[in-house]
């Protein structure tokens, strides 16, 4: 059984080495606590995948799933 809510979407920053990416998730907005979105399962498995990419330097993979933001250095 899921929660019930009012469903939004929700941006989350994944931090890599020397860049950091900007993706879209689903949320619910819980009827019981509206304060804050809550994530589901899928979302933050999805989370999961984009941290590991991250983490492996896939930068081209990430793109395809939302903005890369690459520091620069002088």
């Amino acid at each position: 059984m899921g929660m019930t809510g009012e469903r939004t979407k929700i941006v989350e920053w994944i931090r890599g080495n020397n860049f950091v990416v900007r993706v879209e998730v689903d949320a619910i907005v819980p009827e019981f606590d509206p304060s804050e979105p809550c994530l589901e399962p899928e979302a933050i498995r999805f989370l999961d995948e984009v941290k590991d990419m991250a983490n492996r330097g896939l930068i081209g993979e990430l793109k395809k799933v939302g903005e890369v933001y690459v520091r620069q250095t002088a």
